[in-house]
């Protein structure tokens, strides 16, 4: 077996035990369109996330969709 189909065989277990993790918690009570937010921020770097929450803070402010 080549090494790119391997690797392939190992993708498709990954994806369906990351598929298995997110039904769990959906069957758990959590909503999975939040869980997969939080997964995504996580890879961001903390300086770069707080910058882009920053810039949405001072774009909703401007639309006025923060309490004041």
């Amino acid at each position: 077996m080549s090494s790119v189909s391997r690797l392939e065989n190992e993708k498709k277990t990954i994806s369906d035990d990351i598929r298995d993790v997110y039904a769990e918690s959906k069957a758990n009570g959590f909503d999975i369109k939040a869980l997969r937010a939080v997964v995504r921020l996580r890879k961001i770097e903390a300086t770069e996330r707080n910058e882009q929450q920053l810039i949405l803070e001072t774009y909703m402010n401007a639309l006025g969709m923060l309490a004041a």
